[in-house]
């Protein structure tokens, strides 16, 4: 739940802070919880609705304060690895989580709900209130638009990392 928070929310500190406000407001609206439908896919909407309220509350902030929380005040920990390990899961996290907020907000939620969450596709229809066939839909669109995000990103990179062979005498690149 929290690196599904973190994904969304980019900040470590107030992703926590959701994830315990999730925890609580299940705790305290434990008896709306119908038995018919899954617990976890109950406890991911919770998350999904205060991720969303943090999200509106901390852009709020960035407006008045005219900076952005940023990932990189606190990092995931990790669990083995040097430094530069590390760095590289690190920076792979980051752009994942920077291609995942570009998606429009169904597809990206149905992907952590999918991936960080482990949800079945029933209980993502459950947690986004749509069929599942809906659900199914929104995981594939939404791994396809993130396909070729990353793909663009790396293309990017690789076209950046080249440099000019050589300079004539003119300083024109041959």
């Amino acid at each position: 739940m929290l690196r599904a928070a973190v994904s969304k929310l980019r900040n470590q500190a107030v992703a926590e802070e959701a994830v315990q406000e999730a925890f609580l407001s299940a705790y305290a609206y434990r008896h709306s919880f119908r038995s018919e439908y899954s617990f976890r896919g109950w406890l991911w909407t919770i998350l999904l609705n205060t991720c969303r309220t943090l999200a509106r509350r901390e852009s709020g902030r960035v407006d008045r304060v005219g900076r952005q929380s940023d990932l990189s005040e606190s990092s995931e920990p990790f669990s083995s690895g040097d430094a530069l390990s590390r760095l590289l899961q690190s920076e792979q996290a980051d752009l994942l989580y920077r291609c995942l907020n570009e998606l429009p907000e169904a597809q990206a939620d149905a992907l952590r709900l999918r991936f960080f969450g482990g949800l079945k596709f029933d209980e993502i229809a459950h947690a986004m209130s749509c069929s599942t066939n809906g659900a199914k839909q929104r995981v594939r669109t939404g791994l396809e638009k993130l396909s070729a995000s990353l793909q663009r990103v790396e293309i990017s990179t690789s076209n950046a990392k080249e440099t000019p062979r050589h300079r004539g005498s003119q300083g024109e690149i041959e």
